[in-house]
């Protein structure tokens, strides 16, 4: 099921969501001191390519809290801004609500990368 869900997923709009990561983290990293922070959109990015199956779980310190704030202020609002208003018209529709739940997380996930692990989890 969950390689159904996955595949679906990239057919009708995650490749969009993580092309959005991947032109992020290409953006961070022209400059080296964001080098750390494109590195993180690019591991990040593959949530996003296959997020069913898949769970965030949020530990961070003050080091992740300060670069949480600098990625909200130039990239996350934008990535989160995106995938919840794909997530509310994918919504619309019965159909489209799993999808839609995966956006939201994934949007969750674009106000706050740092100290977030992704973690497999087993469903049918």
């Amino acid at each position: 099921m969950r390689i159904l869900a996955n595949t679906l997923w990239i057919i009708f709009g995650g490749f969009l969501s993580s092309l959005g990561w991947i032109i992020s983290g290409c953006l961070w990293c022209v400059t080296i001191v964001g080098i750390p922070v494109g590195m993180q959109c690019f591991k990040l990015s593959s949530i996003s390519l296959n997020p069913f199956g898949k769970e965030i779980e949020y530990d961070g310190g003050s080091v992740s809290f300060l670069m949480n704030v600098l990625w909200f202020l130039f990239s996350g609002m934008e990535l989160a801004a995106m995938n919840f208003l794909i997530g509310v018209l994918l919504c619309c529709t019965i159909v489209g609500i799993p999808f839609g739940k995966q956006y939201f997380k994934i949007a969750k996930l674009a106000l706050a990368p740092f100290g977030a692990t992704v973690v497999r989890t087993n469903i049918l």
